[in-house]
């Protein structure tokens, strides 16, 4: 069973690979082929060297300097990538840390609700990157403006599924609690919280993406590092090759995070596809 669910994984990974190696076959012929300014779409040999260059240490290794483990780690795009995640992880934290007991509350609670509901949807279309002219007001440049740009983004897509989790909930479920006498932290703990939990870890997984979507932004405006920054210089210098190969990293790390979500809601919700053993 087991050797069969990793040929089916690696099939999976072999099918999902067809077609960006077509995209880079197809790109590489262009550009090889001098169809398109390589200073405006260089090749993807050059990207992948730009990549490297990007990833390695910037000085060579000198034991005098310090550990060579600090050194291997020092280049910019280990770096760059560190501080995009670090922002992504406190601003996700703030952003789903509040909208996590505001939606239970909203989805629970009828006059919690109406209270909050029309605020809700009147901030709620606004797009992160709207706020930032205030944010670089209210909290000046650095990280804090990053990290509220990033817990706004993150904020609203926790906070509805959260709301539509704890709504779908089956009527069958709640009133045989109640024949059975559970009382109101049970109903909570033991109906309400576990059917909802689908609801609440998809919000989760959209709410990290769209964090580092945010996270980009905001760091072409209010941080002087991280993979939004690097990107921005870039483009001030007609670097073309560093650009892509920022935007790659970006979708590398995207993808990773996405992967990952998908294993923890597969481990997290085994038991709602009646997987437990």
């Amino acid at each position: 069973m087991a050797a069969g669910s990793h040929s089916s994984s690696l099939r999976q990974i072999g099918i999902g690979l067809v077609l960006p190696a077509v995209v880079v076959a197809v790109w590489q012929t262009v550009a090889a082929l001098g169809w398109v300014n390589p200073q405006v779409l260089p090749s993807p040999l050059a990207v992948a060297e730009k990549w490297i260059a990007y990833l390695l240490p910037l000085q060579p290794y000198d034991p005098a300097a310090g550990n060579w483990l600090h050194w291997a780690v020092s280049g910019e795009l280990i770096t760059d990538s560190l501080s995009s995640l670090y922002r992504v992880v406190v601003g996700f934290l703030i952003g789903g840390g509040l909208a996590l007991p505001l939606g239970l509350a909203m989805g629970m609670s009828n006059r919690v609700y109406d209270w909050f509901n029309v605020l809700v949807q009147m901030v709620r279309p606004i797009p992160p990157i709207a706020y930032i002219p205030l944010s670089m007001l209210w909290f000046g440049l650095g990280n804090p403006p990053a990290v509220f740009l990033i817990a706004l983004g993150a904020f609203f897509p926790v906070l509805m599924n959260t709301i539509a989790g704890v709504r779908q909930v089956d009527g069958i479920y709640i009133r045989a609690a109640r024949n059975l006498g559970a009382s109101g932290f049970t109903m909570f703990t033991r109906v309400i919280l576990p059917a909802a939990v689908p609801y609440i870890l998809s919000g989760v997984r959209i709410g990290i993406g769209t964090a580092f979507i945010v996270v980009i932004v905001a760091e072409m405006v209010a941080v002087n590092n991280g993979l939004g920054f690097r990107i921005l210089e870039a483009r001030e210098y007609f670097w073309s090759d560093k650009i892509i190969a920022g935007m790659i990293t970006i979708g590398l790390i995207g993808l990773a995070i996405d992967v990952g979500m998908n294993k923890l809601n597969n481990y997290l919700l085994r038991w709602h596809r009646g997987l437990e053993n």
